[in-house]
């Protein structure tokens, strides 16, 4: 039975990816940073793990938790968007800290505790993104916090790719998806969403590592 480990799964798109693959028959670990999150996951039939992203010490504890674990896909989830924005309005150093925290720092903590993991099985390692974090396609410096984390988010990946061996790793822009952050009035719903990241992550290779890639498989300008 192939193993998902979902990083950030308690609601939205990170529950969906926990959901799908445990009704294609995947064992998964998911986690959560609250009780109630970690009880829907449950529900769901997951392995849980209390985790928040911004604690150092969940960090550091996921690589002892998941030792020897061979881990076929790999995702983190976690992530924040912090004020929006119009224009070019300095950031308050608390939003500033906590998107930059989250987004970033989170996954230069997780990321490297994560390869080895996916390594063992020759699996997939993925991290959500956005377009909004493209430098080329960008047209407008709205809620530009978030921006530069995700940009920030997708020099990390791709330095994580470099060091793959074995594993494939891409940063995914999961489409305007109708979650909380993306509103009830965004592009796609969650499940066309994560039906359309997990046939990507299905279907890439070696070839694939280190790309930016859409939902839809279509590759992006970093």
């Amino acid at each position: 039975m192939p193993t998902a480990l979902i990083i950030g799964a308690s609601r939205g798109i990170g529950y969906e990816f926990a959901r799908q693959y445990k009704a294609a028959g995947w064992r998964v670990i998911a986690t959560a940073r609250t009780p109630e999150g970690l009880e829907n996951l449950k529900s769901l039939g997951c392995e849980t793990m209390p985790m928040d992203v911004n604690n150092l010490n969940d960090c550091a504890g996921l690589g002892w938790r998941l030792d020897d674990e061979k881990i076929d896909v790999a995702i983190l989830n976690a992530g924040v968007l912090g004020t929006r924005t119009q224009g070019l309005q300095t950031p308050f150093q608390p939003s500033f800290d906590e998107v930059m925290h989250t987004n970033v720092l989170a996954a230069m903590r997780i990321l490297p505790i994560l390869l080895p993991l996916v390594e063992n099985a020759a699996g997939k390692l993925a991290a959500l993104s956005s377009t909004m974090g493209s430098i080329g396609m960008r047209e407008n410096n709205s809620s530009w916090l978030y921006r530069a984390s995700k940009a920030a988010l997708n020099s990390v990946l791709k330095d994580v790719s470099l060091s793959a061996q074995k594993a494939t790793c891409i940063a995914f822009h999961p489409g305007w998806v109708q979650t909380d952050m993306g509103g009830a009035g965004a592009e796609i719903s969650v499940e066309v969403s994560v039906a359309g990241m997990r046939h990507v992550i299905a279907e890439s290779g070696h070839a694939q590592n280190g790309q930016f890639l859409s939902y839809d498989g279509s590759q992006l300008d970093w």
